[in-house]
């Protein structure tokens, strides 16, 4: 049988050293009375061949076929064939040295006939036969083979009682052992129960046991038979314990898998009935169907591949493993992603631009941009030649609720015959949500951009991003950091959802994101935005998006014809003055909405054939008014002046009073005011103190007054620096006793000095004013510049007076 290989490479020559390991010395006294009768031969010496072998031992009365490919040890062989066919094979002591020496071998080793040979790819393979130990006494040569002086060892025979019963129980013991399993060859097997001296007999299942070369060689050191039958029964009863346990371990295996196997076969049997009663489709069928689609799938390169791999994932999987569902998901949910399906619309610019004005009125800045982004797609388009374009930038929508910003992101849509998505951010704030959770987790899904994007069923869709600035935050991380990679131009080519694992190209799609103000949304995010801002409608816009497009609406959102109701344009007008004020529409369609419903129920319970909606009707339907014409005082007052302030839902008016009480100059806040804005106050405040006697105002009368400064709606937050010309026109006219004129409104934030510095929202403030009907708004010097924002019709009902320090103010607002 094959025990061991041995590899060749060419020796050095190296000197003859005296053999390391100690052989057993045989006696020459006569034997006694309880050895055999006749003595061992005189032991006889030879001069043969040597090979060394790398590992393992090769022992007496066994035979092997050895292969050999070192230069010593092919010529080792050679040397053999030319005299007697003898060899002395000697193991090593370090398998891994390719030129051993007489030290690095072992000191006694087998004397084998080498058979038969066969030369293959520089390669000898050779059949020997071992016939006996011999024990090394000197190398003589080491090149081109190693040649020794060897000396033949005879084994030492106690023919008594222990000798026979050690050889009985060690042929039992290994019947035994082949019987539990141990691998032995059958020819072998059948030589060893056959009748052999103990000698033989002993190295015959010597060579069968799983030992390590050093325990071998002991072995075939021992000249004495009994010792050595003594040592391998030893290793034979330790290689039984091994297979005993072996076998308890395969028998418990084995009725598990006899478990799982029954467990399958039912599983099985249960399936096929469902299929024969049509509820489960067929295993193989699913995945030929996987495999038709991949071919005619459109996929990248590296989708392919993976998708690929997890169809014969799930085509080496049992149909009961729970992973299996999981993939069939996963594949599913790929190939309903338009991988290369597109949209095939002309971007138009003409068209765009009927759209736009068509569904939208005012706006005008807004829809200037928006048909300047398309031009440069439509130009960049006609000169690629290509329908596959990289976008110039991602848009912003920031403005109050109601002003239009979701439904102008639809008519972009329409405009460049492209589907729109839509997808809420408000409150989400688990960062799975926009990129998608991992596999390895139960219930596991894309997110929702990969969600929207198989909806939408092409590649270049508009997608809205609404209400971008309501994003949260905790601990299963930030979803305004997911979105950095989406939203950047340079990086979503290869967008990565966590579910999908493959990249995913959102190039192609025009992202639009809309906010109500920028204060939340980090700057990172923010720096990747180009922003779009949306100021409130002025009472003439209102008036005309009601008319154009809500009153039709409304009226066909309950059930009513033209002939069924008439709300004239003044109704309309006294409805956008009287009960709504707002940036946006969305309450004045509130209100057109509830006219609509009471005149509907009218006429459906047969009350009126139609309804004519005049002011009476109007209050009938809605109420008392909610709110005045104008909001400016009747009379001109003194401590009482009418600021501007900027919110994120538009412009708003602000009263703001002074009243002088006798104390000790003590200053006091009140109307829920910020930190920056009670700063204003008290900047205004040191102000009048440095300038009383140019202000005509008593320095006894300051120090001998307490100042109380109110802001109505106690409970709204009002903060910001751009009322300090406001606080100090009214501290001024309270200490002078002059009234400030109730139509002029004001805004700017003042300095120490009395500076009138720059300050923002000056359309919103502006649209504001006019719906309070106020007549002249003062402004920064540094803010004429921003007039060209402000609506036309505002400028024609409002003259606005630039003024560069507070003595300006005072000379236009004081009486």
């Amino acid at each position: 049988m094959l025990n061991t290989m041995l590899d060749a490479l060419k020796p050095d020559d190296q000197k003859s050293q005296k053999p390391d390991v100690e052989v057993f010395n045989q006696t020459e006294n006569t034997p006694s009375s309880n050895t055999i009768e006749l003595p061992p031969p005189q032991p006889e010496q030879l001069t043969l061949p040597v090979v060394p072998i790398r590992e393992g031992v090769l022992f007496p009365s066994t035979e092997s076929v050895l292969t050999f490919g070192r230069v010593i040890s092919v010529e080792a062989i050679h040397e053999a064939k030319r005299t007697k066919n003898l060899v002395v094979l000697l193991s090593q002591k370090q398998p891994n040295l390719e030129t051993p020496t007489q030290h690095d071998m072992y000191g006694v080793g087998t004397l084998a006939i080498v058979e038969r040979t066969l030369s293959t790819e520089g390669q000898m393979n050779a059949l020997v036969r071992g016939i006996g130990r011999v024990k090394v006494l000197n190398i003589l040569s080491s090149h081109p083979q190693i040649m020794a002086k060897v000396e033949k060892l005879s084994d030492i025979y106690v023919n008594d009682d222990e000798m026979q019963a050690l050889s009985t129980h060690l042929q039992k013991e290994f019947k035994r052992a082949v019987q539990m399993g141990k691998p032995v060859e059958f020819l072998n097997f059948m030589k060893l129960m056959s009748d052999l001296n103990n000698g033989e007999l002993v190295d015959q299942i010597a060579s069968t046991l799983n030992l390590e070369t050093a325990e071998k060689q002991e072995i075939l050191e021992i000249l004495n038979v009994k010792e050595r039958l003594q040592l391998v029964i030893k290793h034979l009863s330790k290689e039984m314990k091994i297979l005993e346990i072996e076998k308890d371990v395969a028998s418990k295996t084995q009725q598990k898998f006899d478990k799982n196997m029954r467990e399958n076969v039912l599983r099985e049997r249960v399936r096929v009935i469902q299929k024969e009663l049509g509820d489960l489709d067929d295993e193989e069928e699913v995945i030929t169907e996987y495999e038709d689609k991949l071919r005619h799938a459109k996929f990248p390169l590296e989708v392919r591949k993976k998708v690929e791999k997890e169809i014969r994932r799930i085509r080496q999987m049992s149909v009961n493993n729970p992973e299996a569902g999981y993939l069939r998901t996963w594949l599913d949910i790929v190939f309903e992603l338009p991988w290369s399906k597109r949209t095939k619309g002309n971007i138009d610019l003409k068209k765009a631009a009927l759209i736009l004005n068509k569904n939208h009125y005012g706006l005008e800045e807004v829809k200037d941009r928006i048909l300047e982004y398309i031009s440069v797609m439509q130009l960049k388009q006609k000169n690629s030649g290509s329908a596959q374009i990289s976008l110039p930038t991602i848009l912003c929508f920031v403005g109050a609720p109601g002003v239009g910003k979701t439904s102008i992101g639809k008519s972009i849509a329409e405009s460049l015959g492209r589907k729109f998505i839509k997808v809420s951010l408000g409150g989400v704030r688990d960062e799975a949500e926009i990129r998608g959770h991992r596999r390895t987790y139960v219930g596991a899904m894309p997110g929702k951009i990969i969600s929207a994007m198989k909806q939408a069923k092409s590649m270049n869709p508009v997608f809205m991003l609404d209400e971008i600035d309501k994003l949260g935050s905790d601990f299963r991380g930030d979803p305004s950091s997911a979105l950095l990679e989406t939203l950047d131009p340079e990086q979503n080519k290869t967008f990565e959802d966590h579910y999908l694992d493959i990249p995913f190209d959102l190039s192609e799609v025009i992202f639009i994101t809309t906010a109500n103000t920028l204060d939340s949304i980090p700057p990172a995010l923010r720096d990747r935005l180009e922003i779009i801002r949306y100021s409130g409608y002025t009472e003439e816009e209102k008036f005309h998006i009601a008319h154009d497009h809500l009153l039709d609406k409304v009226r066909k959102g309950n059930g009513l014809k033209p002939t069924l109701i008439t709300l004239n344009d003044d109704q309309i007008k006294m409805i956008i003055s009287r009960y709504t004020r707002e940036a946006g529409v969305r309450n004045l369609e509130r209100e057109l909405n509830k006219v609509m419903r009471k005149a509907a129920r009218q006429i459906a319970e047969g009350n009126k054939k139609k309804v004519d909606v005049t002011p009476a009707v109007i209050k009938d339907y809605l109420g008392p008014e909610k709110f005045d014409p104008t909001l400016t005082e009747k009379k001109d007052e003194v401590g009482l002046t009418t600021g501007l302030a900027w919110t994120s839902v538009g412009g708003e008016v602000l009263f703001i009073e002074v009243a002088l009480t006798p104390g000790k100059g003590v200053i006091k806040l009140t109307g829920k005011l910020g930190d920056v804005m009670k700063e204003s106050a008290q900047a205004a405040l040191t102000y009048v103190h440095a300038n009383a006697k140019k202000l005509g105002i008593s320095e006894s009368k300051i120090s001998k007054s307490n100042i109380h400064i109110h802001i109505p709606e106690g409970a709204v937050p009002k903060d910001g620096p751009s009322a300090g010309v406001t606080m100090c026109t009214t501290i001024v006219s309270a200490f002078t006793n002059r009234t400030v004129k109730r139509q002029v409104a004001m805004t700017g934030e003042i300095t120490l000095r009395g500076r009138v510095m720059r300050i923002g929202g000056l359309k919103e403030k502006s649209i504001a004013a006019h719906q309070a009907g106020c007549t002249t708004i003062i402004i920064p010097k540094d803010n004429e510049r921003d007039l060209i924002e402000v609506p036309d019709s505002v400028k024609k009902d409002i003259t606005f007076i630039p003024v560069e320090h507070v003595d300006e103010v005072l000379k236009i607002a004081l009486n």
